[in-house]
Protein backbone atom coordinates (compact mmCIF):
# COMPACT_ATOMS: atom_id res chain seq x y z
CA UNK A 1 0.00 0.00 0.00
CA UNK A 2 1.39 3.31 -0.86
CA UNK A 3 2.87 6.02 1.54
CA UNK A 4 3.70 9.59 1.03
CA UNK A 5 6.03 11.01 3.77
CA UNK A 6 7.00 14.72 3.89
CA UNK A 7 9.13 15.63 6.82
CA UNK A 8 10.69 19.13 8.21
CA UNK A 9 9.68 20.60 4.71
CA UNK A 10 11.13 23.74 3.65
CA UNK A 11 10.81 25.64 0.45
CA UNK A 12 11.34 28.89 -0.72
CA UNK A 13 10.88 31.13 -3.60
CA UNK A 14 12.77 33.56 -5.14
CA UNK A 15 11.64 37.24 -5.26
CA UNK A 16 13.05 40.79 -6.27
CA UNK A 17 14.51 41.22 -2.72
CA UNK A 18 16.19 37.44 -2.15
CA UNK A 19 14.58 34.21 -1.09
CA UNK A 20 11.19 33.91 0.85
CA UNK A 21 10.41 30.96 2.35
CA UNK A 22 6.94 29.96 2.01
CA UNK A 23 7.06 26.44 4.11
CA UNK A 24 8.59 26.15 7.29
CA UNK A 25 8.98 22.27 8.06
CA UNK A 26 6.00 20.53 6.60
CA UNK A 27 5.63 17.05 8.47
CA UNK A 28 2.88 14.71 6.45
CA UNK A 29 2.14 11.09 5.76
CA UNK A 30 -0.84 9.94 3.10
CA UNK A 31 -1.01 6.49 3.28
CA UNK A 32 -2.96 4.33 1.26
CA UNK A 33 -6.82 3.64 1.85
CA UNK A 34 -6.62 7.91 3.40
CA UNK A 35 -8.17 10.99 2.34
CA UNK A 36 -6.19 13.62 4.32
CA UNK A 37 -7.65 17.52 3.70
CA UNK A 38 -5.68 20.41 4.25
CA UNK A 39 -7.45 23.86 4.85
CA UNK A 40 -6.12 27.37 5.77
CA UNK A 41 -6.30 30.70 4.48
CA UNK A 42 -4.88 32.54 1.37
CA UNK A 43 -0.68 32.48 1.48
CA UNK A 44 -0.56 29.86 4.06
CA UNK A 45 1.06 28.12 1.57
CA UNK A 46 -0.93 24.89 0.65
CA UNK A 47 -0.48 25.18 -2.92
CA UNK A 48 2.86 25.65 -2.30
CA UNK A 49 2.99 22.19 -1.06
CA UNK A 50 1.17 20.98 -3.75
CA UNK A 51 3.59 22.32 -6.64
CA UNK A 52 6.82 21.30 -4.73
CA UNK A 53 5.74 17.66 -4.28
CA UNK A 54 4.90 17.52 -7.75
CA UNK A 55 8.40 19.44 -8.85
CA UNK A 56 7.47 23.27 -10.14
CA UNK A 57 11.02 24.50 -10.95
CA UNK A 58 9.69 27.79 -9.17
CA UNK A 59 9.98 26.20 -5.63
CA UNK A 60 13.32 25.72 -4.42
CA UNK A 61 13.70 22.73 -1.86
CA UNK A 62 15.53 24.23 1.11
CA UNK A 63 15.82 21.23 3.42
CA UNK A 64 13.65 18.37 3.98
CA UNK A 65 12.54 15.14 2.64
CA UNK A 66 9.58 13.80 0.37
CA UNK A 67 9.46 9.99 -0.06
CA UNK A 68 7.01 7.53 -1.57
CA UNK A 69 7.23 3.96 -0.83
CA UNK A 70 10.54 5.02 0.76
CA UNK A 71 12.10 6.46 -2.58
CA UNK A 72 13.06 10.27 -2.86
CA UNK A 73 10.63 12.03 -4.50
CA UNK A 74 12.86 15.39 -4.81
CA UNK A 75 15.80 13.39 -6.47
CA UNK A 76 13.45 12.50 -9.53
CA UNK A 77 12.26 14.54 -12.61
CA UNK A 78 8.88 15.87 -13.27
CA UNK A 79 7.90 13.18 -15.08
CA UNK A 80 9.71 10.54 -12.97
CA UNK A 81 6.80 11.49 -10.15
CA UNK A 82 4.11 10.83 -12.41
CA UNK A 83 5.51 7.04 -13.19
CA UNK A 84 6.26 6.86 -9.82
CA UNK A 85 2.24 7.28 -8.86
CA UNK A 86 1.92 10.88 -7.69
CA UNK A 87 -1.03 13.04 -9.44
CA UNK A 88 -1.49 16.63 -9.55
CA UNK A 89 -5.07 18.13 -10.26
CA UNK A 90 -4.16 21.23 -10.72
CA UNK A 91 -6.27 24.60 -9.18
CA UNK A 92 -6.06 26.58 -12.58
CA UNK A 93 -5.85 23.92 -15.39
CA UNK A 94 -3.90 25.13 -18.24
CA UNK A 95 -5.08 24.94 -22.19
CA UNK A 96 -2.99 23.03 -24.19
CA UNK A 97 -4.02 24.08 -28.16
CA UNK A 98 -3.28 21.85 -30.95
CA UNK A 99 -3.52 18.54 -29.07
CA UNK A 100 -7.04 16.68 -28.18
CA UNK A 101 -7.98 15.17 -25.25
CA UNK A 102 -8.14 11.75 -26.51
CA UNK A 103 -4.07 12.07 -27.67
CA UNK A 104 -3.13 13.67 -24.78
CA UNK A 105 -4.29 11.06 -22.20
CA UNK A 106 -3.57 8.26 -24.18
CA UNK A 107 -0.01 9.76 -24.21
CA UNK A 108 0.28 10.42 -20.77
CA UNK A 109 -0.61 6.81 -20.39
CA UNK A 110 1.70 4.96 -22.76
CA UNK A 111 4.14 7.65 -20.24
CA UNK A 112 3.32 5.65 -17.26
CA UNK A 113 2.81 1.97 -18.01
CA UNK A 114 5.63 2.08 -20.14
CA UNK A 115 3.46 0.96 -23.02
CA UNK A 116 0.48 1.95 -25.35
CA UNK A 117 -3.04 0.68 -24.00
CA UNK A 118 -4.69 -1.61 -25.97
CA UNK A 119 -6.92 0.90 -28.25
CA UNK A 120 -10.01 -1.02 -28.64
CA UNK A 121 -10.56 -0.99 -24.80
CA UNK A 122 -9.10 2.05 -24.62
CA UNK A 123 -11.41 4.09 -26.30
CA UNK A 124 -13.91 2.09 -24.01
CA UNK A 125 -12.23 3.56 -21.18
CA UNK A 126 -11.99 6.66 -22.05
CA UNK A 127 -15.84 6.94 -23.23
CA UNK A 128 -16.88 5.04 -19.94
CA UNK A 129 -14.69 8.13 -17.66
CA UNK A 130 -15.89 11.02 -19.69
CA UNK A 131 -19.63 9.67 -19.23
CA UNK A 132 -18.96 9.39 -15.27
CA UNK A 133 -17.93 12.75 -15.03
CA UNK A 134 -20.76 14.03 -17.20
CA UNK A 135 -19.06 15.09 -20.21
CA UNK A 136 -19.83 13.74 -23.93
CA UNK A 137 -17.82 11.99 -25.76
CA UNK A 138 -16.79 14.76 -28.10
CA UNK A 139 -14.84 15.91 -25.37
CA UNK A 140 -12.09 13.73 -26.71
CA UNK A 141 -11.89 15.21 -29.87
CA UNK A 142 -11.58 18.77 -28.40
CA UNK A 143 -7.93 20.19 -27.75
CA UNK A 144 -7.03 20.07 -24.03
CA UNK A 145 -8.95 22.58 -21.81
CA UNK A 146 -9.00 24.91 -24.99
CA UNK A 147 -12.28 26.60 -24.68
CA UNK A 148 -13.70 24.57 -21.80
CA UNK A 149 -15.57 26.13 -18.78
CA UNK A 150 -14.09 26.20 -15.54
CA UNK A 151 -16.45 23.06 -13.97
CA UNK A 152 -15.49 21.20 -17.79
CA UNK A 153 -11.87 21.63 -17.01
CA UNK A 154 -11.80 20.61 -12.98
CA UNK A 155 -13.58 17.31 -14.50
CA UNK A 156 -11.59 16.45 -17.17
CA UNK A 157 -8.47 16.40 -14.44
CA UNK A 158 -10.78 13.88 -12.98
CA UNK A 159 -10.95 11.85 -15.76
CA UNK A 160 -7.23 12.25 -16.15
CA UNK A 161 -7.30 10.66 -12.38
CA UNK A 162 -9.75 7.94 -13.14
CA UNK A 163 -7.68 6.84 -16.37
CA UNK A 164 -4.03 7.34 -15.27
CA UNK A 165 -5.03 5.67 -11.73
CA UNK A 166 -1.90 6.56 -9.78
CA UNK A 167 -1.27 5.36 -6.33
CA UNK A 168 -1.32 9.19 -4.52
CA UNK A 169 -3.52 12.28 -5.62
CA UNK A 170 -3.11 15.50 -4.71
CA UNK A 171 -5.55 17.83 -5.45
CA UNK A 172 -5.10 21.55 -5.79
CA UNK A 173 -8.49 23.44 -4.94
CA UNK A 174 -10.72 20.85 -7.32
CA UNK A 175 -13.56 22.61 -6.05
CA UNK A 176 -13.27 26.08 -6.66
CA UNK A 177 -15.43 27.76 -9.40
CA UNK A 178 -17.46 24.61 -9.27
CA UNK A 179 -21.34 25.29 -8.84
CA UNK A 180 -23.61 22.70 -6.87
CA UNK A 181 -23.98 19.91 -9.71
CA UNK A 182 -20.45 20.00 -10.97
CA UNK A 183 -19.22 19.67 -7.47
CA UNK A 184 -21.48 16.88 -7.02
CA UNK A 185 -19.75 15.15 -9.81
CA UNK A 186 -16.54 15.80 -9.36
CA UNK A 187 -16.77 14.61 -5.61
CA UNK A 188 -18.40 11.46 -6.89
CA UNK A 189 -15.27 10.57 -8.86
CA UNK A 190 -12.80 11.67 -5.72
CA UNK A 191 -14.65 9.44 -4.05
CA UNK A 192 -14.75 6.52 -6.59
CA UNK A 193 -11.02 6.67 -6.97
CA UNK A 194 -10.59 6.57 -2.82
CA UNK A 195 -12.96 3.84 -2.74
CA UNK A 196 -10.08 1.64 -4.55
CA UNK A 197 -8.52 1.53 -1.35
CA UNK A 198 -5.05 1.32 -1.79
CA UNK A 199 -4.98 4.81 -2.91
CA UNK A 200 -4.23 7.99 -1.31
CA UNK A 201 -5.67 11.46 -1.28
CA UNK A 202 -4.46 15.19 -0.26
CA UNK A 203 -7.48 17.33 -1.14
CA UNK A 204 -6.37 21.24 -0.53
CA UNK A 205 -9.60 23.68 0.11
CA UNK A 206 -10.61 26.55 1.55
CA UNK A 207 -14.27 25.63 1.94
CA UNK A 208 -15.65 22.47 3.82
CA UNK A 209 -18.61 22.31 1.27
CA UNK A 210 -16.71 20.01 -0.68
CA UNK A 211 -16.16 17.77 2.35
CA UNK A 212 -19.85 17.14 2.58
CA UNK A 213 -19.58 14.81 -0.59
CA UNK A 214 -16.11 13.77 0.26
CA UNK A 215 -15.24 12.61 3.87
CA UNK A 216 -11.59 12.67 5.12
CA UNK A 217 -10.02 11.00 7.36
CA UNK A 218 -7.77 13.34 8.88
CA UNK A 219 -8.04 17.68 8.04
CA UNK A 220 -4.78 19.72 9.15
CA UNK A 221 -4.85 23.10 9.47
CA UNK A 222 -2.57 25.08 7.46
CA UNK A 223 -0.90 28.29 8.38
CA UNK A 224 2.15 30.33 8.00
CA UNK A 225 3.37 27.60 5.70
CA UNK A 226 3.23 24.77 8.43
CA UNK A 227 0.64 22.59 10.16
CA UNK A 228 -1.13 24.06 13.02
CA UNK A 229 -3.39 21.47 13.73
CA UNK A 230 -4.38 18.16 13.33
CA UNK A 231 -7.87 16.55 13.65
CA UNK A 232 -10.50 14.79 12.34
CA UNK A 233 -13.64 15.82 10.44
CA UNK A 234 -14.85 17.38 13.15
CA UNK A 235 -12.12 19.67 12.79
CA UNK A 236 -13.69 21.23 9.93
CA UNK A 237 -16.54 21.83 10.88
CA UNK A 238 -14.71 24.38 14.03
CA UNK A 239 -13.39 26.13 11.04
CA UNK A 240 -16.70 26.14 9.32
CA UNK A 241 -17.96 28.07 12.24
CA UNK A 242 -15.22 29.87 13.55
CA UNK A 243 -12.82 30.40 10.92
CA UNK A 244 -8.85 31.03 11.16
CA UNK A 245 -8.70 33.35 13.94
CA UNK A 246 -7.39 30.97 16.85
CA UNK A 247 -4.85 29.57 14.40
CA UNK A 248 -3.99 32.87 13.00
CA UNK A 249 -3.72 34.60 16.82
CA UNK A 250 -1.36 30.91 17.66
CA UNK A 251 0.71 32.06 14.99
CA UNK A 252 1.33 35.59 15.23
CA UNK A 253 2.57 34.57 18.75
CA UNK A 254 5.17 31.64 17.45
Amino acid sequence: MATLEIRDLHVSVDTENGPKEILRGVDLTIAGGQTHAIMGPNGSGKSTLAYSIAGHPKYNVTSGTVTLDGEDVLDMAVDERARAGLFLAMQYPVEVPGVSVSNFLRTAKTAIDGEAPKLRTWVKDVNKALADLDMDADFGTRNVNEGFSGGEKKRHEIVQLELLDPKIAILDETDSGLDIDALKIVSTGVNRFAEKGDKGVLLITHYTRILRYIKPDFVHVFVDGKVAEEGGPELADELEANGYERFLKTGAKA
